[in-house]
Parts: structure tokens; C-alpha cells; sequence
């Protein structure tokens, strides 16, 4: 039982961390987040630049966070729902986009693929660790 919880853990950060990880680098490389959102009428300039590279530093900071609470995954499986934060942070802003008509839902439906994939996974480990946490008081 134990190994089947951890093994849950350790997939939630590793997925949380590859995700992370190429975030940062498709902030910093406009040419790759302009093939992967596909934006209206992309031309990214300094502002853009800086917002970009001051954010892709917190996306791979997350991404060694992730890793770190690989090292101790039942110790330190509190960064999941924490992480979740991140993930909704992430929706609400690509929705906004849409609303904005900065990019079109066709191109973000993929992401949202994948973030409905990343939260049931991480709400999953979670409470799994926590149950098995619970059942050993």
C-alpha cells in the first residue's frame, strides 16, 4: 500500500515538474509560445519580454520545488494542493485570454486537456497520501 501511495506521489511531481519545466522554457522562447497558444496579431515586444522572463524564473523554480518534494513524497506531499493554485492561476488567466481575444479557445483546449489531467492526478495523490496518513493514526 505504501509503495502504490508513493508511487502516486512521485508521479504527481514528476508530471508537475516536466510541465513546469517546459513553461519556462516556452516563456522565454516567444517563437514557441506563439506555436503553442497561438495568439492574435503576436508581435512580442519588451513588455512582453520582460513579463515573460520575469515569470519562466517562478516556473522553474516550481519545477525544482516539485523535485525537491520528490526526495521526501509522503513528507512533503502538502506542495500538491499548493501547486493546484498555481494550475487554477494558469486557467483563470488562459480564460481571460480567450475573453480578451488574445488567443483562440482551439489552440488553449490542449492545455486545458492537460490542466484537468494535472489536478485530478495531484487531487488524487494527495488524498490517497493523506488517507493512508489518516489510517495509520
Amino acid at each position: 500500500m505504501k509503495n502504490n501511495v508513493v508511487r502516486w506521489l512521485r508521479v504527481s511531481y514528476w508530471v508537475g515538474a516536466v510541465v513546469d519545466f517546459v513553461a519556462g522554457v516556452m516563456m522565454l522562447i516567444p517563437s514557441l509560445f506563439q506555436f503553442m497558444n497561438q495568439p492574435v496579431d503576436f508581435h512580442p515586444m519588451a513588455d512582453f519580454r520582460y513579463a515573460m522572463g520575469m515569470g519562466a524564473p517562478l516556473m522553474f523554480g516550481w519545477t525544482v520545488l516539485l523535485l525537491w518534494a520528490d526526495r521526501k513524497p509522503l513528507e512533503r506531499k502538502d506542495i500538491l494542493p499548493i501547486t493546484l493554485v498555481v494550475v487554477v492561476g494558469e486557467i483563470v488567466t488562459q480564460v481571460w485570454g480567450i475573453k480578451v481575444g488574445f488567443v483562440p479557445l482551439d489552440a488553449l483546449i490542449p492545455s486545458f486537456v492537460m490542466q484537468a489531467i494535472i489536478f485530478s492526478l495531484f487531487t488524487f495523490s494527495y488524498f490517497n497520501a493523506k488517507r493512508k496518513e489518516i489510517s495509520k493514526v
